[in-house]
């Protein structure tokens, strides 16, 4: 049995998602309450979720990822912005007896909206309930060796794929949410840690996949006013810029997320692909990590760490207009 640093329980924390058409726009208003999001939005996105019957993939790929684990510990289950609520997770898990707990985020990174939001979000839920026990958030894990080699088994199958004809030129485009570009100037301790990161994380999947093949890391799913500058190009952009340099393929590899999200299934399952069909390339999407093997024993691994050292109350500080992010 490896070490747990004290712990008496593991707690998964997620973003949330729909899991019906009646939850879909509850939903929403709770990603974005408080921002002014103008109804129109909300709507717009409702029918993505709509599209796939107001569902997203996430809280399945949840409960998947937690019956795959093999941990010694009990494991509880607490979303940000849809059932199962955060606090009533922490309340469980005080009237549980559990005093000391790991709290494994869904997001790899560091920035606003990937750490510091759900370090947020665990305080305002340990406020609530009187005696809640204390909760560790594990480290970024965006180059732990096993989500790094999730990545890289899926995305060889996703170059097994494409065409035998145009394999050897197939582009690997790296994607990632798109977020502020103020947000991201002030990411990690000194700024700079979301893109850096993502960065390293592709240099490292591309060294096992194909050490010489090309790759770009390009941006999604961003919902913020056209007058706020946000992290670019965008994804459907730079597939028409491959397009105009004469790459012939590409696979899509979703590197800023760990599981299938909305903007995942709508914004490359189809916004992509719809782009890509129209250019006439050809185009795969590599797996999230998902429950992997390598990145289900990862989470025992992280648990078997020394205990990571806060993040000091500066880091990744809330941008004073918060841009919405409507969905997942």
């Amino acid at each position: 049995m490896v070490s747990t640093n004290g712990y008496d329980a593991l707690l998964v924390v997620s973003f949330g998602g729909p899991e019906k058409p009646d939850d879909v726009m509850p939903f929403l208003e709770n990603v974005v309450r408080g921002r002014g999001v103008p109804r129109e939005r909300l709507l717009e996105v409702e029918a993505h979720y709509q599209g796939f019957g107001g569902v997203s993939p996430i809280n399945q790929q949840c409960r998947d990822l937690i019956a795959a684990l093999d941990v010694d510990l009990p494991v509880y289950w607490g979303n940000r912005n849809w059932h199962p609520f955060l606090e009533d997770t922490v309340r469980r898990m005080k009237e549980d007896g559990v005093r000391k707990a790991a709290a494994f985020v869904t997001a790899a990174y560091s920035s606003y909206s990937s750490c510091r939001q759900y370090l947020d979000d665990i305080a305002r839920a340990r406020a609530a309930v009187p005696g809640a026990p204390e909760i560790v958030k594990l480290r970024h894990y965006y180059d732990h060796p096993g989500f790094i080699a999730a990545m890289a088994d899926h995305t060889r199958e996703a170059l097994d794929r494409l065409p035998a004809g145009v394999r050897e030129q197939a582009r690997l485009v790296f994607t990632a949410h798109s977020i502020p570009v103020s947000m991201a100037r002030t990411a990690g301790p000194t700024g700079g840690a979301y893109e850096a990161q993502l960065r390293r994380a592709a240099e490292l999947v591309t060294a096992h996949v194909d050490e010489g093949r090309a790759w770009d890391l390009v941006w999604q799913s961003r919902s913020g006013p056209p007058q706020v500058p946000w992290l670019e190009p965008d994804v459907c952009d730079h597939l028409e810029a491959l397009h105009a340099e004469g790459v012939p393929s590409a696979v899509l590899v979703p590197i800023g997320f760990v599981s299938d999200h909305m903007e995942v299934v709508y914004d490359l399952d189809v916004e992509a692909a719809a782009t890509a069909e129209k250019l006439g390339m050809a185009l795969t999407r590599a797996s999230t990590a998902g429950t992997h093997p390598r990145f289900v024993s990862m989470v025992a691994e992280l648990l078997a760490e020394p205990e990571p050292v806060p993040c000091a109350a500066t880091c990744c500080p809330a941008p004073v207009r918060p841009a919405a992010r409507p969905g997942r």
